[in-house]
């Protein structure tokens, strides 16, 4: 009896050891590691060398199509190994998409706008990924491949006009979702995984892919087709001052995908779904990625509107970590504030999250931990572990304040939830499945003060 007193005191201590040694990562190294971060990001080093699309026949009268010109100016620069593109205040129209160079700006000018027309057969297949899956499909509406040093800025602004064209494939693209994920879990040659004319995958808006040295910087995204901005394999990211008013289908604001190196700070978000996911592969092809994690990434001082704020998942197969949250607020209703997705189908991690002073208005769940996502899937758990989150008000949680949902087999582990405040929720606290979840000074409703007396 004595023996086994002492082992579970000994057992008590060292769990509680390492509680205290992980929620001891200070405040002081917290930050360290932002800096670490932030100064290990390169910007993108633009030769000096200048070009304005009207000198290539750019008409921004709301009806010519500027196609041609682009494609030349661009080729100009491509002559001169790069510089910046300007386009000055009007509409383009630009019936086909925009492929970027190595070393090169595209600066909208303050009234700038960019409309892109709609005919599938204007976009030629490129090498991209859909919902976690690599694939070829209908080009990205901006997009580059393989670059360095690249950057889209100005206060102008890139306008999908996707509402009444693009978005009426939403209901006829189940079948083909279905047949990449079939390519996925079946190791389908990618190059035999060809979508485009006569599928019904719709394309984003602006994309990258393996690339690295991005700046986007003031631009204002619209009326997307599908993700608004989707980050695919980067590496050393600068998003900054950005907005955006994108209420279509599965608008995404931004999509980090197997991309490392991020700063994403001071953005306006204003979108139909998820405003910054954090994404790394789907499944078979993404656990094959695990060397290609998207991690070391940054978001501060960042405006919160749409579907969901901060979400990790639900394709996230080669794992996310080091991904730090400061300083954001909400400026309307969110169905979740945070919200981390993976199932049995996944794999893969989300550890090492850590997020710091974040106020939230109305919600139906503020923060949602799962690992149990729409239910789905079977022999690959997800691991859920590390996460810090402190200094978190929400005035309104119609659901449930907090949820967090492990496996029996596979807990969600190591969680610290301080100094959080939710005034007003339906539900307070749904926690199954986990371990080690470290609550203090969590409030939902009013405060409790001293005891009332007997009387």
């Amino acid at each position: 009896m004595l023996k086994t007193t002492i082992k579970y005191l000994f057992t008590t201590l060292f769990i509680l050891l390492g509680t205290l040694a992980y929620a001891q990562l200070s405040e002081t190294e917290r930050l360290q590691k932002i800096n670490a971060i932030v100064k290990s990001i390169q910007l993108p080093n633009i030769p000096d060398y200048t070009i304005s699309i009207t000198s290539f026949g750019g008409n921004g009268n709301g009806s010519y199509n500027n196609k041609k010109a682009f494609d030349k100016a661009i080729k100009k620069l491509a002559k001169k190994d790069g510089g910046t593109l300007t386009v000055p205040s009007g509409t383009y129209v630009i019936n086909g998409p925009i492929h970027l160079i190595s070393n090169m700006n595209l600066h909208l000018e303050d009234g700038a706008v960019l409309k892109f027309g709609s005919n599938p057969t204007d976009y030629p297949l490129v090498y991209t990924s859909w919902e976690g899956t690599f694939l070829y499909n209908h080009s990205p509406l901006i997009y580059g491949n393989n670059l360095h040093d690249v950057a889209i800025t100005g206060k102008g602004i890139i306008d999908g006009e996707a509402a009444d064209t693009w978005l009426q494939w939403k209901p006829k693209e189940n079948e083909d979702k279905l047949k990449s994920r079939d390519m996925n879990h079946a190791s389908t040659p990618i190059e035999e995984r060809i979508f485009g004319n006569g599928h019904y995958l719709r394309p984003q808006l602006v994309q990258l892919v393996n690339s690295e040295r991005i700046l986007i910087e003031d631009i204002t995204l619209e009326d997307a087709p599908f993700w608004c901005l989707h980050l695919l394999k980067c590496n050393s990211v600068t998003i900054k001052g950005i907005a955006y008013d994108a209420y279509n289908k599965n608008n995404d604001g931004i999509d980090l995908e197997y991309t490392s190196n991020v700063l994403i700070e001071n953005v306006t978000f204003s979108n139909g779904d998820d405003n910054i996911a954090i994404k790394a592969g789907r499944d078979h092809e993404g656990r094959a990625n695990a060397d290609t994690p998207s991690q070391n990434i940054v978001v501060r001082n960042c405006l919160f509107k749409g579907l969901h704020a901060l979400v990790i998942g639900s394709e996230m197969s080669a794992g996310v970590k080091n991904v730090f949250v400061d300083d954001c607020k909400a400026h309307g209703y969110l169905k979740r504030g945070i919200y981390f997705k993976t199932n049995r189908d996944r794999g893969g991690y989300i550890k090492d999250i850590y997020i710091n002073n974040i106020t939230f208005e109305d919600t139906e769940d503020c923060f949602y931990i799962t690992a149990n996502y729409h239910g789905e899937g079977n022999g690959y758990n997800s691991k859920i572990s590390d996460i810090v989150i402190n200094n978190v008000s929400c005035k309104k949680a119609s659901g449930t304040a907090v949820v967090i949902q492990g496996y029996k087999d596979s807990k969600v582990e190591n969680v610290y939830l301080t100094n959080i405040t939710v005034a007003k929720a339906t539900n307070g606290t749904s926690v199954t499945n986990t371990k080690n979840v470290v609550i203090d000074n969590l409030i939902i409703g009013e405060e409790a003060t001293v005891p009332t007396s007997v009387k």
